[in-house]
């Protein structure tokens, strides 16, 4: 009988893959089945390559740093099925009057143009029944206090995974993206935001933030061949934060 979610055979791309949520999902992917291309800045891998791994330098801000990472997977594994767009930043805890120019241009270019990057060159090369998900946030379904560049940043790549997965229907190719709210890795402990995620947990009525392997787990679900009529959607993976206020959360603010 066939494992379900199984990625065997499949041929991953995964941009910022050497850390964090990509490092979680390069490590799940392959456990899979998948041959996995790590893109990222970081020169130095987490993980060993083997005969199912690869890395390649990559900007996702230069597009010419993609469709190489596109041939690199090609060369290596003759195929692209997967691609997990999940390169990014954010500026620092600022208010908005606070915010430069350069910090919401860095925010856009890293954040919007490559995972536009991204999307772009993958479309040249996915074979039919390909994936594409994109690492977006709950930031990109409401607005965060001190956090306006990369919340516009997030709600750009909601918009731009629904307009994309109308437009690569026809070559059925589909194209989702993932909203966790704040997710354990460095960039959680960055200084001046320890307030919005001891807020977090009193909001999330699960009572905690998200773990990089949970944000892995949501994205091999959207990736594999079980899904395949999953398409176009910004799922929330919030802990019920979404849902509504709690008993709990009344029963925290009244006392």
């Amino acid at each position: 009988m066939t494992a379900h979610f199984s990625l065997s055979g499949q041929v991953a791309v995964i941009t910022g893959g050497n850390s964090g949520i990509g490092l979680k999902t390069a490590e799940r992917f392959i456990a899979a089945g998948a041959s996995v291309i790590v893109a990222d800045i970081a020169e130095n891998l987490a993980i060993e390559q083997n005969d199912t791994l690869r890395s390649v330098p990559c900007d996702v801000r230069h597009e010419g740093d993609v469709i190489n990472a596109m041939a690199t997977a090609i060369e290596a594994f003759g195929q692209v099925d997967i691609l997990v767009n999940n390169a990014g930043t954010f500026s620092g805890y600022e208010n908005l009057q606070e915010k430069t120019a350069d910090a919401f241009r860095n925010c856009f270019e890293v954040n919007v143009l490559g995972v536009a990057n991204g999307m772009r060159a993958a479309a040249q090369v996915m074979r039919s029944g390909g994936s594409i998900v994109n690492t977006a946030s709950a930031a990109g379904l409401i607005g965060v206090a001190g956090l306006g560049d990369y919340a516009a940043s997030k709600h750009a790549v909601v918009g731009l995974t629904k307009s994309a997965a109308l437009e690569f229907a026809a070559q059925n190719i589909r194209v989702n993206c993932v909203c966790p709210t704040t997710v354990n890795t460095p960039m959680a402990q960055a200084a001046g935001g320890e307030h919005l995620v001891d807020a977090e947990r009193v909001l999330v009525p699960l009572g905690r933030i998200c773990e990089p392997e949970e944000v892995a787990a949501l994205i091999h679900f959207l990736a594999s061949e079980d899904c395949r009529f999953i398409n176009g959607q910004a799922i929330a993976l919030d802990g019920g934060m979404s849902a509504g206020s709690s008993e709990q959360l009344f029963e925290k603010l009244t006392t």
